[in-house]
């Protein structure tokens, strides 16, 4: 799959309240993020000229910066508004939009006092992350020796970026070991997420969940549990342990770049994609073009 480097891409960005144009959207070496992780994103998706959950997006970027112990000097209703305008600019249909919030340059400092927070959003188009028919054909996920840590460690409920480090060297291992994708287990061994996306899976007719204590509780993952609610489909929310995971019928990912993503391999066993996986699929496209 080939892309166009991202600082190459046409174009604006919003940044702390302006237009600007992409190429000259920077910051300065020394900003506190780049070298301590101090900053908070969101991922979200356009459908149909809109923002999906747009407002429930805004609102866990602003807590994740609560969780990291800065303040985005922006309202939920102010962010939604940006993001509307940008979305307008940009003028795509279909697509991804990233805001992110960070503390500056003021300082050169671990404690991060007295940063300014900017903040920053984002459009570009967005092709399917695994490439075409993996939607029909599933993915493949290798177990990563990497593992999430405890929530007594770091603030695991903040979709921030420094949390990401164990999906980018999980994410590396498995596509250098010719999978898609990686499954990471939490700090006590029990099924956690793949590296940006959670984990369903289906057993003995019931949709199973690890429940997210030890892992973002990803939008796109309450959603899931809504719909299956209106399907009338039990779900079971646990600890679940590999060989759990291993013995189900079906499994699939859902984030919104995944959207809900069917797994047809983990190691060296496969799964089928059945019926309740493509109820899921079908149910969620409706909903998010709704």
């Amino acid at each position: 799959m080939s892309f166009v480097p991202f600082d190459s891409l046409p174009g604006v960005i919003w940044l702390d309240g302006h237009f600007i144009p992409w190429k000259e959207a920077n910051m300065h070496l020394l900003t506190h993020a780049f070298h301590y992780g101090g900053a908070v994103f969101e991922g979200e998706r356009i459908y149909n000229s809109k923002v999906f959950k747009l407002r429930e997006h805004s609102q866990r970027l602003i807590d994740s910066a609560h969780y990291m112990g800065f303040t985005i000097p922006y309202t939920v209703e102010q962010l939604i508004q940006a993001t509307e305008d940008v979305v307008v600019k940009q003028g795509y249909d279909e697509g991804y939009v990233r805001p992110i919030a960070w503390r500056g340059s003021m300082q050169m400092d671990v404690g991060a006092l007295d940063h300014k927070v900017h903040v920053a959003i984002a459009v570009w188009e967005w092709p399917s992350i695994f490439g075409e028919g993996k939607l029909e054909k599933g993915i493949s996920l290798k177990l990563s020796q990497w593992i999430k840590p405890s929530p007594k460690m770091l603030p695991l409920q903040a979709k921030a970026s420094g949390l990401y480090m164990s999906s980018t060297l999980s994410r590396l291992d498995a596509r250098n070991s010719g999978y898609d994708d990686a499954l990471i287990l939490d700090h006590r061994g029990y099924i956690a997420e793949a590296t940006a996306a959670n984990i369903f899976f289906v057993k003995d007719k019931y949709l199973c969940t690890p429940i997210p204590d030890a892992f973002l509780n990803g939008i796109t993952r309450q959603t899931i549990v809504k719909i299956a609610t209106a399907l009338g489909v039990p779900v079971k929310e646990g600890h679940f342990s590999f060989d759990d995971l291993m013995s189900a019928d079906e499994v699939f990912l859902t984030g919104t770049a995944y959207e809900v993503q069917p797994v047809k391999k983990i190691q060296d066993q496969t799964f089928r994609i059945g019926e309740m996986t493509h109820r899921f699929i079908d149910a969620y496209h409706e909903l998010v073009r709704s």
